[in-house]
C-alpha cells in the first residue's frame, strides 16, 4: 500500500504559499487530535484551513501504519458520489456492483489511517453521515476535516482557525516590529515573490497596517493583494481597497464571511480585470476540475472571445491569481479555487442565455475527445489517452450530468457515455460509468445508434461486474435496435457481447459461434479494436472448450495484429490467454514467460482485471511446479486485486472458477493450515500496484551469479547472521521456529527478516527462498 501524505491539490487558498506562523493553531489542533478521532478545522473561506490540515497530516504521518490520505471535495458536486470520491482518493478501485459505502467500510475496517476530508461545507450533511458510519465501523480510522462549520456529530472536536494576527491600527509600530505579526509576515513573503526587494519601511508601514486590517488577516485576501504589488504600491492598494469596501458595507453582517470580506476583495480583483478577462473567468466556472489550454480555447473561445485570445487571457488570469497552474513534466493544467469558481458562476448567471450554450460546447468538446480516443485506440498512446481522460474525469461527469438533466440532450449523453467505454473499463471508473449508463438507459427513447451503442457498452460493464441478468436485458434491446435500424455494425457488437455472456454462463459452443460471427463483421467494418477484443475472448473460449492448439493459433493472430498496430491493451490479454493455453498443455516455462509479459504491460496499464487473472494464473503455474508457498502468496495477491474490484474469478465463468478451485485445493493439500495462516498473516492485503510488483518479483528469475565471484558471501549484501536466517526462511521455518533454532528472541528474528527483505528489495518470504536457492547458501 502506498503510504505517506498524498497532496492531491489543495482546495484552500493558502495551500499555495509557504507555511507562515500558526504555531498556536497547530498545537491546539494536535491536542484536539489526541482527544478525538474526528477533528474539524473550521473558519472563514481563505483562512488557510487546507494548508493547516496538510501541515498537520504531514507531521502526523509516522503515527499511521497505513498512511495519511487527502480527499479533496472542492470539485465534488453530488452528495451521492461522496463515498465513491473517497474510494478514488484512497486509490481503491470502484468497479463493483456493491454500494460504494459498503466497500469503503470494508476497506477501512482494519486499517490504521488518517483521512483528511478537505472542503466539506457544500456537502455538510453527507459528510457528517459518512464520517459517523466510518468512525463506528473502522476503529483505526481518524478523520481530519476542513469546513466552514462543524459537521455536528457526536465525538467531534472542532478547532477554529482564526485569521492571521494583525497589528492594531490604534497602536504605534515601527517597520521592524511589524514583521512579528503573521499577516504582515505573509504579506512580506508573498510580496517578495513578486517584487524581490520589497520591504516594510517607515514610509509604507502605516499602509501595511491598514492593508492587513482591511483584509481581516485572511491569507487568501492578503495573497491576492500582494500580487497587485507588481503594478501598485501598498498605499495605492489600500486606497483602492477602501473605496471598494465602502460600496459593500451595507451588506448583511450575518452573512457568510466570503460575502463580507473575501467577496469584497474578489469583486475588486474582478474590477481590475478587462471585460475579456472577466468573461473568460465566468466561462471557466463550468469546469469543476482542472483543465488544459485546449479545453479552455475550444469551450470558451466564442461570442466575444476569439480562441486565439485565450492563451493570453489565461496567462493574465494566472498573473492575477484568478487561476493557478499545475505542472507535470511538460504538461500544464489550470485550476480555480472553489471561491473563484463560484464567483465566476455568478458572473455567468448574469448572462441568461450563456450557460446552456457554454455547457453544450463543453459537452461537445469532450464528446470529440472521447471519439478521438476510440478512433485512435488501436495503436500506441493508449496509456496517455487513459491518463488524459482520468485528469478530465470531473469535467466528463459534469458534462454527462448536464446532458442527462437537459431536455433534448439524452442522445448526446448516450453517445458520450458509450465513447468513454475504455475510460470506464480500463481507466478504473467502472462503477461511475455503470451508474451513468443505467440512468441514460432508464429513460425511454426511440431506437438510435447512440442508444444502441450505450446498450452494448452497458452490457460489457455489467458482465465484468458479474451482473449477467442486466447484461442480458441490455443485449436483447441492443439486438432489437440493430434489427429496427438495419445496422450490421450494431448487430456485430450485440453478437460480440452476447458471446461473452454465453462464455460467462458456461455455454462455450454458443459463445464460440457468436464470437466468430462478430469477428468477421468487425473485420469487414474495419473495426480492428473490436476485432482484437473479440479475438482474445474467442481464444479463451476455445481453450476452455478443449481446443487448446486452436486457441493458441487464435492468440497468435491477435498478438500479431495488435503488434502491427502498436496496441498493448488487448495484447496483454492475449498474452494471458496464451499463458493459460501453455499451462493447460503442461508447458509451464512458456506459460510463465507469456504471463510475465502480460504482467509487465500491466505495470503501465494497471488494468485490474488483466492483473488479477494473470497473477492468479501464475499461482496455478507455481502449484503445478510444487512451489506451494509461492502459489499461496500469489493467490493471496490475486485475492487482494479481486477484492479491490469487488468481484472474484467466479464471475468469469465456471471453467476458470474450476481451475482456480483445483489449484487452491492442491496448495491446501500440501501446506498445513498453520503454514497457510502464517503466509496470510505475513502478507496483508496489497494494492493493485503492490500485487503486480510482488508477482513480478516472485516469479522473475533471480539474476545470475557472477562467474567470477560465484555464490560467495562477498557478493551478498547480507551479513553472516542474515544469510543464516535467510537459509532457515527458505527451509520453511517461521520466525518463532527460527528463534528457537538459533536461541534468539522472535523480535530479533523479525528485525533480521525485515532487513533481509529491505536489502534484497523483496516483498515476500518466497522471494527470499528463491534467492537462497540461486545463491546455494550452505547449511553451517
Amino acid at each position: 500500500m502506498t503510504k505517506g501524505l498524498m497532496r492531491r491539490g489543495a482546495g484552500g487558498a493558502s495551500a499555495m504559499t509557504s507555511f507562515v506562523g500558526r504555531r498556536r493553531e497547530l498545537s491546539e489542533a494536535k491536542t484536539r487530535m489526541a482527544e478525538s478521532r474526528l477533528v474539524t478545522l473550521t473558519g472563514p473561506g481563505g483562512v488557510g484551513k487546507t494548508r493547516l490540515s496538510l501541515e498537520l497530516a504531514d507531521r502526523s504521518r509516522k503515527a499511521f501504519r497505513d498512511g495519511v490520505w487527502v480527499v479533496e471535495l472542492a470539485s465534488l458536486e453530488e452528495e451521492i458520489s461522496l463515498p465513491s470520491a473517497v474510494l478514488s482518493a484512497l486509490s481503491v478501485p470502484d468497479q463493483s456492483t456493491r454500494p460504494a459505502m459498503e466497500k469503503l467500510v470494508d476497506y477501512l475496517r482494519e486499517r490504521q489511517i488518517l483521512v483528511v476530508l478537505d472542503n466539506c461545507e457544500h456537502l455538510l450533511q453527507a459528510v457528517a453521515v459518512l464520517a459517523a458510519e466510518l468512525l463506528q465501523e473502522a476503529p483505526g480510522l481518524r478523520i481530519l476535516a476542513t469546513s466552514r462549520e462543524p459537521l455536528g456529530i457526536a465525538g467531534e472536536r472542532s478547532c477554529l482557525i482564526p485569521p492571521l494576527a494583525t497589528p492594531s491600527p490604534l497602536e504605534p509600530h515601527t517597520a521592524e516590529s511589524l514583521g512579528q505579526f503573521e499577516a504582515v509576515s505573509l504579506l512580506i513573503d508573498r510580496a517578495r515573490s513578486i517584487v524581490p526587494d520589497f520591504a516594510v519601511t517607515a514610509e509604507n508601514s502605516e499602509a501595511v497596517v491598514q492593508l492587513c486590517n482591511s483584509l481581516d488577516g485572511i491569507p487568501l485576501a492578503i495573497e491576492l493583494a500582494a500580487v497587485r504589488l507588481r503594478s501598485l504600491s501598498v498605499t495605492q492598494i489600500v486606497e483602492r481597497l477602501e473605496r471598494r469596501f465602502q460600496l459593500l458595507t451595507g451588506g448583511d453582517r450575518t452573512g457568510l464571511p466570503r460575502q463580507q470580506t473575501l467577496r469584497a476583495l474578489i469583486d475588486w480583483s474582478c474590477e481590475l480585470c478587462t471585460p475579456a478577462e472577466q468573461l473568460l473567468w465566468a466561462r471557466l466556472s463550468v469546469f469543476p476540475g482542472t483543465l488544459d489550454l485546449e479545453s479552455a480555447e475550444n469551450v470558451c473561445g466564442f461570442g466575444g472571445l476569439d480562441p486565439l485570445q485565450i492563451i493570453d487571457l489565461m496567462d493574465r488570469l494566472v498573473a492575477k491569481s484568478v487561476i493557478f497552474t499545475e505542472r507535470s513534466g511538460e504538461q500544464v493544467r489550470y485550476r480555480q479555487l472553489m471561491t473563484m469558481r463560484e464567483y465566476g458562476a455568478e458572473l455567468l448567471s448574469a448572462h441568461d442565455d450563456g450557460y446552456a450554450t457554454l455547457k453544450r460546447r463543453q459537452r461537445d468538446h469532450y464528446l470529440r475527445r472521447a471519439a478521438d480516443m476510440v478512433a485512435n485506440w488501436c495503436g500506441p498512446g493508449q496509456t496517455e489517452a487513459l491518463t488524459a481522460m482520468k485528469n478530465d474525469h470531473s469535467n466528463l461527469v459534469s458534462a454527462l450530468e448536464w446532458s442527462l438533466h437537459t431536455p433534448g440532450e439524452l442522445r448526446a449523453a448516450a453517445e458520450l457515455a458509450s465513447l468513454l467505454r475504455y475510460h470506464w473499463i480500463s481507466g478504473g471508473f467502472l462503477s461511475a460509468g455503470r451508474r451513468r449508463l443505467d440512468r441514460i438507459l432508464e429513460q425511454p427513447g426511440e431506437p438510435s445508434r447512440e442508444r444502441g451503442d450505450a446498450l452494448w457498452v452497458a452490457a460489457w460493464v455489467s458482465l465484468i461486474q458479474g451482473d449477467r441478468e442486466a447484461a442480458a436485458r441490455y443485449l436483447d434491446e441492443c439486438q432489437e435496435t440493430a434489427n429496427v435500424l438495419n445496422d450490421p455494425l450494431l448487430a456485430a457488437h450485440a453478437s460480440h457481447w452476447r458471446g461473452l455472456h454465453q462464455f460467462f454462463s458456461g455455454n462455450l459452443s454458443e459463445a464460440i459461434t457468436l464470437y466468430e460471427s462478430a469477428i468477421a463483421a468487425h473485420k469487414k467494418a474495419g473495426d480492428t479494436a473490436s476485432a482484437l477484443t473479440a479475438l482474445f475472448q474467442l481464444a479463451l473460449a476455445q481453450s476452455c472448450n478443449g481446443d487448446v492448439n486452436l486457441a493458441l493459433s487464435t492468440c497468435r493472430e491477435s498478438l500479431e495484429l495488435s503488434s502491427r498496430h502498436g496496441e498493448r491493451w488487448t495484447h496483454a490479454f492475449s498474452l494471458w490467454v496464451s499463458a493459460l493455453c501453455h499451462w493447460r498443455l503442461g508447458d509451464n516455462a512458456q506459460a510463465r514467460q507469456a504471463a510475465m509479459a502480460a504482467l509487465e504491460i500491466q505495470q503501465e496499464f494497471k488494468d485490474a482485471i488483466c492483473a488479477a487473472l494473470t497473477i492468479e494464473l501464475l499461482s496455478w503455474i507455481a502449484a503445478s511446479e510444487s512451489r506451494f508457498e509461492t502459489a499461496a502468496e500469489l493467490a493471496n495477491a490475486a485475492t487482494s486485486v479481486w477484492k479491490g474490484l469487488g468481484t472474484t474469478i467466479d464471475a468469469f465463468g465456471p471453467h476458470l472458477k474450476a481451475d482456480s478451485a483445483q489449484s487452491a485445493e492442491t496448495v491446501l493439500n500440501h501446506l498445513s493450515p498453520r503454514r497457510m495462516a502464517e503466509l496470510s498473516a505475513k502478507q496483508p492485503r496489497l494494492t493493485k500496484e503492490e500485487a503486480i510488483a510482488m508477482a513480478l518479483g516472485v516469479t522473475s528469475p533471480v539474476p545470475p551469479v557472477s562467474a567470477v565471484g560465484g555464490a560467495s558471501a562477498a557478493k551478498s549484501p547480507l551479513t553472516p547472521r542474515e544469510r543464516e536466517i535467510a537459509r532457515l526462511v527458505a527451509e520453511g521455518l517461521s520466525n518463532r521456529s527460527i528463534a528457537q533454532t538459533l536461541v534468539i528472541s522472535p523480535r530479533t528474528v523479525d528485525g533480521h527478516v525485515e532487513n533481509i527483505l529491505g536489502k534484497l528489495g523483496f516483498g515476500s518470504r518466497a522471494q527470499i527462498a528463491a534467492w537462497v536457492a540461486q545463491q546455494a547458501i550452505p547449511a553451517p
